[in-house]
């Protein structure tokens, strides 16, 4: 972690999100949005934590988009290009950013199968026509990609959850000996 001015602690009072724990299970989930009716575990209402000592370093959404969804800078700027000043044709995406026709073509169809970006066609005044790109319906593509992201942290979590088992299992093994380096090479998504 960087210094500890850009560490962020859980604060339960922001009301940005909630962290809550079963007493009975050590199941812990997070919510975004409101909390009525509060979550339950085993038909019981489950406790807001309220004390966490870890602190994190803070996320850039660029970050956490391009970790949790895989696209780099330039899909993500294309992306929020489109959402911006939309509807485009690749050409004119391509112009307003800066980057090639090629680049930008192959990002606007990864963005369309991921359901990020709509396709159509217009019929140009000349005749023909010329694919444009839309923006989704940004209330769908909210709840989407926060839907998407709670699956990627999910898998985070349970890589977390992994680790900490095995290496608790592997130190209960061998009392007297440190963990090995090696130990977090087993664990896919290490990197």
């Amino acid at each position: 972690m960087s210094g500890e001015a850009d560490e962020v602690r859980y604060d339960p009072e922001s009301g940005r999100y909630d962290v809550f724990e079963c007493p009975d299970c050590n199941n812990v989930v997070l919510a975004v949005g409101s909390d009525d009716p509060p979550m339950s575990c085993h038909d019981q209402p489950m406790e807001r934590v309220q004390d966490v000592d870890m602190s994190v370093d803070p996320p850039n959404v660029k970050e956490v988009l391009l970790e949790a969804f895989g696209l780099p800078k330039a899909g993500l700027d294309i992306c929020l290009c489109v959402i911006g000043e939309g509807p485009m044709p690749a050409n004119e995406v391509a112009d307003t950013l800066g980057y090639d026709r090629s680049t930008v073509t192959r990002y606007l169809n990864t963005l369309v199968d991921l359901g990020l970006l709509r396709q159509s066609e217009l019929n140009r005044e000349g005749g023909g026509v010329v694919k444009v790109y839309h923006s989704v319906d940004l209330d769908w593509m909210r709840q989407e990609t926060l839907v998407g992201f709670y699956v990627w942290a999910g898998e985070a979590a349970s890589l977390i959850e992994e680790a900490n088992i095995t290496k608790r299992e592997y130190l209960e093994e061998n009392p007297d000996r440190e963990l090995p380096d090696v130990f977090w090479e087993s664990f896919s998504g290490s990197g």
